[in-house]
């Protein structure tokens, strides 16, 4: 159950800080190791969207895409559908609006930066997380709630 209200708080939270993960797991006695656990969740969260990111950007750039602006992701975006399908399997929320334009940022920085070689520089991945960083949301008060589950199905 955690790991999959974690897998969805991911749609509004790529990097929470461990003070964020011990309001949103009320019913966690966090020490150490759980905290360690739930921090290392998130970071293969990230690394399983940031390798689809790059995929999607490379395939654009081989398609021919180009200008960024041309790089537009919906609901029925291929790359919308992977991640949908990766960390909300049983469509258990709708997934915010805002994601769709994280998504879209990041694969436009991912695009940016392959296009333009900085891929060919260590650590170019670095300046593309600082930027998709700042553009997490506030997660949702029923994530809160140790009955989470139930409060979905009302919504």
């Amino acid at each position: 159950m955690h790991l999959r209200k974690a897998k969805l708080m991911f749609f509004y939270t790529r990097y929470p800080s461990s003070s964020i993960l011990k309001i949103y797991f009320p019913d966690v006695r966090f020490n150490k190791n759980n905290t360690a656990q739930l921090v290392k969740w998130f970071s293969n969260f990230r690394e399983f969207y940031y390798i689809q990111m790059e995929k999607y950007a490379r395939q654009a750039l081989a398609e021919g895409v180009k200008e960024t602006d041309d790089i537009v992701v919906t609901a029925d975006s291929e790359i919308f559908r992977v991640l949908n399908l990766h960390y909300n399997r049983n469509n258990q929320i709708e997934v915010p609006e805002n994601f769709k334009a994280v998504v879209q940022q990041t694969l436009r920085e991912f695009y940016k930066s392959i296009s333009s070689q900085k891929d060919q520089e260590q650590s170019w991945k670095k300046a593309i997380y600082k930027i998709i960083a700042r553009l997490d949301d506030a997660l949702p008060e029923y994530f809160k709630s140790p009955n989470w589950m139930e409060q979905l199905n009302e919504s």
